[in-house]
């Protein structure tokens, strides 16, 4: 099982148990706080991280240049009311509501009207850091969601109102900016690419309300998809971070910003030593955008892509794995044709899988041309790309998923472990599919064969062998068996599953 599959089944097993593993690291506080939080952090005791060590034997100089550029970022939100309009004074779901309405229907009686009863004002508490000495704050999106106004509490203790200048909801990032007497103190950004996993971290943001706190860990990993947005790039650490920690800065050894603490994964809502932090050079472009107009218009390409696997590499003639499969043009955007691994850009960035590719066209400015270098029947070449506009409806690029029911009788394909059928008007009203829609159907999948590990189901369409559109399941399987023949390890299959198509490399040897 993938550590992927793993946190999934533990974030649902959390969402049930009304606990939450990934969630933001952001909590909401009544209107009289008080310090009831302390009791609950002298009660839950932190495991200190064993084995970490600093330059000289402390990070105080770090902490002593960064932690004045650290504030605290509270939001109003605004308050639901609290009451009901008929005027009872009892709660619409007490039994005594009932009678106290008949009795004065009965009577002729006007009903009575109590004061409509004022919620309680309700606030949220994160953390920021300046990197403009006029007063520019960068924090983290979801701290700042549905605010009614915005409070920034500086190091020193000064509160300043705040104006929010821009916000982006895909990168979870945003932008404040206060007025303040004099020049504030700032950090500057550092470079996160060159973080490697074994560095040391600090981690600094006001967990709890207690107070702006700094806690020392390293990166445990790069590159973590959380599934919580379509450009999920995260750093995790073990840095102990806490509700109140969101939008802190992550800073090296050096004192620079590397990352954006954003997020946990908890079993009980406390710090178990599994943060993840928005990389800093994601942030930085982000931010820079945000400053400027305060909205981001990304790049879109218009396709639907995969990863191209070991299996897919070895069946369209690649000699290692890596890049992004497009699947399926939309919108005409794409001048490319289903099928082509892209490998990179003109602008020299690599693409070694989807994340990569949605990233990068996410960062090219819509109505702009972009060449894109693939692998197409063969061999390398490059196309040149319309890039349009992602609406919010609209993803960068997106994983096909679907099933439908089989079918019945065909032929079969021993060394896969298929049997396919032809189309017909039945097996067309079964599945859905039009008129003109040629291929073959998957009506049996042997589960100990090639095909049933590789992810073929019944009811999937094969309307392409190796790139070759075939109209029935005889000419599947010619084609199959032809491929078989020319010395390839894997054959390649592009399927019709449901709404979508997506490339099925099934390998030879193990069928």
């Amino acid at each position: 099982m993938s550590p992927f599959s793993i946190l999934r089944r533990h974030r649902v097993a959390a969402l049930l148990g009304a606990a939450l593993i990934i969630s933001p690291v952001v909590v909401s506080f009544a209107q009289n706080p008080g310090n009831a939080g302390l009791s609950n952090v002298v009660a839950t005791t932190q495991t200190p991280v064993a084995g970490i060590t600093a330059p000289n034997g402390s990070f105080a100089p770090v902490v002593a240049t960064t932690k004045p550029a650290v504030v605290t970022v509270t939001t109003v939100m605004k308050a639901q009311p609290g009451a009901t309009d008929d005027g009872s004074p009892f709660d619409g779901n007490s039994p005594f509501d009932q009678y106290f309405q008949q009795f004065f229907g009965d009577q002729g009686i006007p009903m009575p009207k109590t004061p409509p009863q004022q919620a309680p004002r309700q606030e949220a508490l994160g953390s920021g850091f300046i990197v403009g000495s006029d007063g520019t704050i960068v924090t983290n999106n979801h701290v700042i969601d549905g605010a009614t106004s915005i409070k920034v509490t500086l190091d020193d203790g000064t509160e300043l109102p705040a104006k929010l200048v821009g916000h982006d909801a895909k990168n979870d990032l945003a932008v404040l900016k206060v007025k303040a007497s004099k020049p504030l103190p700032t950090v500057k950004w550092g470079d996160s690419d060159k973080l490697m996993t074994g560095d040391q971290v600090l981690a600094i943001g006001n967990p709890f309300g207690i107070g702006t706190t700094v806690t020392a860990g390293i990166v445990s990993a790069r590159g973590r998809d959380l599934h919580s947005g379509p450009f999920d790039d995260f750093i995790q650490i073990d840095a102990p971070i806490n509700h109140g920690n969101s939008g802190g800065p992550l800073v090296d050894v050096k004192g620079d910003v590397v990352g954006i603490n954003t997020a946990i994964y908890s079993p009980n809502g406390g710090s178990v030593g599994v943060g993840f932090a928005i990389p800093s050079d994601q942030a930085q472009k982000v931010v820079d955008k945000l400053m400027k107009g305060g909205d981001i218009e990304y790049g879109y390409l218009g396709v639907q892509i995969q990863p191209v696997t070991q299996d897919v590499a070895s069946a369209i003639g690649l000699d290692h794995p890596g890049g992004a499969r497009q699947i399926l043009g939309v919108l005409d955007l794409l001048a490319g044709e289903a099928g082509d691994d892209v490998a990179g850009l003109d602008a020299g960035q690599e693409i070694k899988d989807p994340k990569d590719l949605s990233r990068a066209v996410a960062d090219v400015s819509p109505g702009s041309k972009e060449t894109l270098n693939v692998w197409r029947n063969g061999k390398a070449m490059q196309i040149s790309a319309d890039v349009g506009r992602n609406a919010e409806d609209q993803k960068t690029a997106s994983n096909g998923e679907g099933g439908k029911p089989s079918a019945e009788q065909g032929l079969r394909v021993p060394s896969l472990g298929l049997g396919l059928t032809d189309l017909t008007p039945d097996i067309r009203e079964q599945l859905n599919l039009a008129d003109n829609q040629r291929g073959a159907v998957v009506e049996r999948v042997n589960p100990d064969k090639a095909a049933s590990a590789a992810g073929i189901e019944p009811g999937d369409v094969i309307v392409a062998v190796d790139r070759t559109p075939v109209k029935n399941a005889r000419q599947a399987n010619q084609a199959i068996a032809e491929a078989g023949k020319s010395g390839r390890k894997s054959v390649l299959l592009l399927v019709d599953r449901g709404d979508a198509q997506i490339f099925v490399a099934v390998p030879f040897a193990a069928g």
